[in-house]
């Protein structure tokens, strides 16, 4: 068997620890009734100016298309987890807001994902955890 250069094994080896560790958040953000990637929909808008983002924004932080933004989203706001909102600024596209319950609903599901995280990244000190995230914004 021929040895992979680094660069492929590091690839591979992270795509296998992300699924690993979505898998272990999924679980335990499903007793919020959401999954990790509507979390991470949560946590941008949530952080957002006004907790207002355009879905082509929403896509590119999350890591999805615009499409499966739009699919994901309806359901969420079936469930009043976030809103539309008009866009002043281009009335073809719609805004999606982080609603009232979804305020809550990322608060309470945030103490739940910060526990898993920390369960899973236990093994790391603090230095570690800085060192790897230093190292990680350097891959583009």
């Amino acid at each position: 068997m021929t040895q992979s250069p680094p660069s492929s094994t590091y690839l591979i080896q992270h795509a296998l620890l992300a699924s690993r560790m979505t898998k272990t958040v999924d679980g335990q953000l499903s007793v919020h009734g959401i999954s990790f990637t509507e979390y991470l929909i949560m946590y941008h808008l949530n952080g957002a100016p006004s907790q207002t983002m355009r879905r082509i924004e929403l896509a590119e932080h999350v890591g999805i298309s615009a499409s499966g933004v739009t699919r994901l989203i309806a359901p969420m706001e079936k469930i009043k987890i976030v809103e539309k909102e008009a866009n002043p600024r281009d009335a073809r596209q719609s805004l999606v807001k982080l609603s009232k319950t979804g305020q809550r609903l990322f608060t309470e599901s945030t103490v739940s994902f910060e526990h898993c995280a920390n369960e899973l990244l236990r093994n790391l000190s603090e230095n570690q955890l800085e060192k790897l995230l230093e190292l990680s914004a350097r891959i583009s």
